[in-house]
């Protein structure tokens, strides 16, 4: 199994409505791209965060699956018209496990 995990901070003028349908769109994403497994996304209540407010952690059977997922094209389409708009940093990590 494969875990893709994401944080994102938002840059400072994002408002919570933008940052909402970004997050809705992140968690629709399951059952539409068929390599996705298992998907959460969610917001951060941690005070170790270090400023990342959102995370996403998407499950796969294999490379393949995010292989697969990353250049899907809902994926990219959140990516550029919602996310990218508004984040300040990201951070992501691969695992296999």
């Amino acid at each position: 199994m494969i875990e893709h995990i994401v944080l994102f901070k938002w840059q400072e003028n994002a408002s919570s409505e933008a940052i909402a349908t970004a997050i809705s769109a992140l968690q629709e994403m399951k059952g539409r791209i068929p390599a996705i497994v298992d998907l959460s996304c969610g917001e951060n209540f941690s005070d170790r965060a270090r400023g990342y407010t959102h995370g996403l952690v998407v499950r796969f059977r294999d490379r393949e699956g995010l292989e697969v997922y990353q250049p899907h094209p809902l994926h990219q389409n959140i990516i550029e018209k919602l996310i990218k708009p508004i984040v300040a940093e990201v951070l992501a990590i691969d695992y296999e496990f």
